[in-house]
């Protein structure tokens, strides 16, 4: 029988699936840093399995970067892809790479509702775009747009790389500092796991401190036993993600709502519940009202990227032109 696979892969972590009956299954985590290429790794994922490299039909890959062209770099991995020679490599019958965040808009569609904590009361506007962003590896940014009866449509972009918005002299102060160091500052120089560790070295620059943490985990641990240091990096870095989210919902016009996403918020949910993340997404002066209603929800489902590759793969499946 043949066999449809689903991928998320970011720049840290390669996750595959089995896609059946609408649902993922036989869910497995790869370190991409211990494979060759991306083909070596799905031929260990379908042996972990006892399945053949032939029982493949129909893939579908969510990579972290811009998809387009016939080859493709992974980005924040030392991974690269070429389509017909993977198509061929594989067997396949179908293939489908799409942006890793366009993956996880389409994952926000089946969503249960115990999969997400809702941090700003609202109600989602039906036929508005929802904004779904989420710091990770990088700092990753999609649009979620209703597509009548075709289901869903997402429009990816890098809206990880915009500037990092000022709206206070400390911030200004430290964008500064990370001007000195890095010449253009982007959202996920801040926003993103090596972005807390970032904000953390700057603000002990900063204010003369000793750094003595040196990991996102150490760090929003710290934070959470009450160190004065730590406690300001994750209160900026919700600050900021708020300021960028409600940028994002003005550009767009997301009414749809908000859907905070990625590996670096869950670790510290409670503390990110009662932050300025909120008070900072809505402070948009004479436009801040805007903002007032759109409901943001953080995500807290264990493979939403999986779960949106096997939508995009189940859409192209279905359409009526299909091979």
């Amino acid at each position: 029988m043949k066999l449809a696979l689903v991928g998320d892969i970011g720049g840290t972590n390669a996750r595959f699936a089995l896609w059946k009956n609408g649902r993922i299954e036989s869910v497995r985590t790869l370190a991409a840093a211990e494979f060759a290429t991306p083909e070596r790794a799905i031929e260990d994922y379908l042996y972990a399995l006892g399945l053949p490299l032939d029982s493949l039909s129909s893939l579908c890959l969510g990579c972290a970067g811009p998809v387009s062209g016939e080859d493709f770099r992974f980005t924040n991995n030392h991974w690269t892809l070429n389509r017909t020679a993977f198509r061929n490599a594989l067997q396949l019958d179908n293939l489908l790479l799409i942006n890793d965040f366009t993956a996880m808009a389409l994952g926000m569609t089946s969503l249960r509702e115990d999969e997400r904590i809702q941090i700003c009361p609202g109600e989602a506007e039906a036929d508005r775009p929802a904004l779904v962003i989420g710091p990770g590896t990088g700092l990753g940014v999609s649009t979620l747009l209703p597509d009548g009866e075709r289901g869903w449509r997402v429009l990816p972009g890098e809206g990880g790389h915009v500037d990092l918005p000022i709206g206070s002299l400390r911030e200004a102060a430290l964008w500064q500092h990370l001007f000195a160091e890095l010449g253009h500052v982007r959202a996920e120089d801040i926003l993103s796991g090596s972005g807390l560790v970032r904000l953390y070295r700057s603000i002990c620059t900063l204010d003369n401190h000793v750094p003595h943490l040196s990991s996102p985990a150490e760090i929003s641990s710290a934070a959470l036993a009450g160190d004065p240091v730590a406690e300001e990096v994750l209160s900026l870095f919700c600050i900021w993600l708020g300021r960028v989210a409600g940028n994002g919902v003005l550009s767009l016009g997301a009414r749809g709502g908000v859907y905070i996403v990625g590996g670096v918020i869950p670790r510290f949910s409670a503390f990110f519940q009662s932050s300025g993340f909120a008070k900072s997404l809505r402070s948009k002066g004479c436009m801040s009202h805007y903002l007032e209603g759109v409901p943001v929800w953080l995500v807290t489902a264990e493979y939403p990227g999986l779960e949106g590759a096997g939508v995009a793969l189940q859409q192209l499946l279905d359409a009526p032109d299909a091979a």
